[in-house]
Parts: C-alpha cells; sequence; structure tokens
C-alpha cells in the first residue's frame, strides 16, 4: 500500500518572520517519517534561507496513492555506505598484535558525585595498537622520514574520486597488474573487493587471504592512484617477511586502507571514499571510519 504523510508546519527564520503551512501532503515510501526529515524537506523543497526552528504538528500517514518521488526511500538511506568494521574490546585484527582494552576511565556511577542529581558522564579509556579495526597506512608506517597521520594532507584521506575492482577470492588470492587492467584509476581511491571481509572475526581470516603482487603495486603507483584499500588481512602476502606492496605504495605517497568490508553495497564507480584517522604525530597507522558517497543518491 502506498503511503502518504500530511501534517502542518510552521519554519521560523533566524532574521524574523515565519511561514506556515496546513494539511500538507507528501509521499513517503516506508510506514513512518521523522519530524526531522519533514522539517529537513520542506526547507529544501521550498528554498528557504536563514530557516530556523521547525514545528511539525498534527502527522498522519494516509494509505494513498503517491503523486510524486518518495521523499524517504532506501536509496536517500543509503547515500552514505559504512565500511569499517566495529572495534570492540578484545577484537584480534592481527594474530600477535594484542587486543584493545577498552573500559571506564570515569563511570557514569562514579560521575555522580561530582554533578548535580540525575547528571551523569562516562569518559572511556582504550589501550589499543595503532593497526587495529579498519586503519589506514601512512608512509612513516613503513619508512622512518615518511610522513606521518598529522602531515597526511586532507585531500589524501576525504573525498576522493573512486573506483572498485572485484577480484572474488573463490577465483584468486594472488591480484595481478592484469586483474587491474582496463579501468579508469588515475588519481582515484582504488577499493580492491574480494569478499575476504565474511571471515572477519574467525580463525580463517588471518591465514590464505587475498593479496597484490608486487607487480600490482607497481602498476598502481605508476598509473598514480592516490589511495589502494583491500577488504582483506593485508595487502600483501604475509606468507613471508617481505612487504613489497607495502614499500612500493608508501615509498610514493599512496596511502593504504586494510581490514574494509561492504565493498560489494559499492557501485563500481560514481562515488568517493574518505578514511581520515586522528591528526596524531609519531604515528604511522591509526584506525578509520571508512565510508563512501555516493554520487547518485537523492539528498532530502
Amino acid at each position: 500500500m502506498e503511503k502518504r504523510v500530511k501534517f502542518d508546519f510552521e519554519v521560523y527564520f533566524t532574521n524574523g518572520g515565519s511561514i506556515k503551512g496546513e494539511d500538507f501532503r507528501l509521499d513517503i515510501a516506508s510506514e513512518a517519517i521523522s519530524n526531522q526529515e519533514l522539517a529537513d524537506y520542506i526547507i529544501k523543497d521550498l528554498r528557504l534561507l536563514m530557516a530556523g526552528k521547525v514545528i511539525i504538528s498534527n502527522k498522519t500517514i494516509l494509505n494513498e496513492r503517491h503523486k510524486r518521488n518518495a521523499i524517504n526511500s532506501e536509496h536517500r538511506k543509503h547515500k552514505l555506505i559504512d565500511l569499517s568494521h566495529t572495534i570492540e574490546n578484545g577484537l584480534i585484527t592481527y594474530k600477535g598484535l594484542p587486543a584493545p582494552h577498552i573500559c571506564d576511565y570515569l563511570s557514569r556511577e562514579n560521575s555522580k558525585e561530582f554533578y548535580s542529581e540525575g547528571t551523569s558522564f562516562q569518559i572511556g579509556k582504550i589501550d589499543m595498537v595503532t593497526n587495529t579495526g579498519t586503519y589506514i597506512d601512512c608512509p612513516f608506517h613503513r619508512y622512518e622520514d615518511g610522513e606521518d597521520t598529522a602531515q597526511a594532507d586532507l585531500h589524501q584521506l576525504a573525498e576522493l574520486p573512486a573506483a572498485v575492482i572485484r577480484i572474488p577470492h573463490t577465483e584468486t588470492l594472488e591480484i595481478t597488474a592484469d586483474h587491474l587492467k582496463n579501468r579508469e584509476i588515475r588519481n582515484k581511491a582504488v577499493l580492491i573487493h574480494t569478499g575476504w571481509d565474511q571471515h572477519w572475526n574467525t580463525e580463517h581470516y588471518y591465514e590464505g587471504h587475498p593479496y597484490l603482487t608486487l607487480a600490482a603495486a607497481e602498476y598502481l603507483r605508476d598509473c598514480n592512484v592516490k589511495l589502494v584499500g583491500i577488504d582483506s588481512h593485508n595487502i600483501d602476502c604475509t606468507a613471508g617477511n617481505t612487504r613489497p606492496v607495502h614499500s612500493i605504495l608508501l615509498s610514493s605517497g599512496i596511502l593504504i586502507v586494510e581490514h574494509l568490508c561492504n565493498l560489494g553495497c559499492l557501485p563500481d564507480e560514481n562515488f568517493t571514499f574518505t578514511a581520515a584517522p586522528p591528526k596524531i604525530s609519531g604515528v604511522g597507522t591509526f584506525p578509520v571510519r571508512a565510508f563512501a558517497s555516493l554520487k547518485n543518491s537523492i539528498d532530502v
């Protein structure tokens, strides 16, 4: 059954005055819609400037035929795609490295003695190696004179034009230069989708994983890509003790993001990629909240 929402609204402007609407009707894609979504849509659709407080009242969901595009479709909701694993207490990201210890530095109960009745806060404490969860590698991770996370330019980390190259781990674990050809990747973030993230946080995840070859790394370097990400345990083969892919990419200033997930939710192109760590001096790796922004999504 198609749904519409009927409501009244009043928008107050920051420079004075207001505008009202009664029995306003809009098509929606689900059984419900929040007041905030309605307020945002009214401001955008009416092209209102300097809008401040918005009051939505008398909201009713109706079973009526749609007259225009629904305003809270799933397509709009998934404009931002989270590509990061959740970091939890005790999580093992890399065998041999300690798991993070996440606890209270100041618990809500203990904080009550410092604040008025009914007011409490929590301050957390984390003991963690920087190679935890979904993380970024900067040149300092490999090279003493390389840039650390504090020196990385935001243009290397945020809103990068991106492309996904799909090489299923069921077909091959060794990703060669030939797998990367016939794609427009220059000046882009290249995300390698292998599907290996399905094994995340299991014993199988740590061994026999997909990786890039030295020649693949050289090809990406020669194509002047900006960043390379992979949804695997390591971008290098970990069967030995050499790390040629890290060495080649990081020596060229090409950042690396490992342990991505949800790459199967992305189109092959026409999106941007962001993976920004805190600005910390003297650190070459750090967890990131990696995500993609789909350019063809509908804004509300």
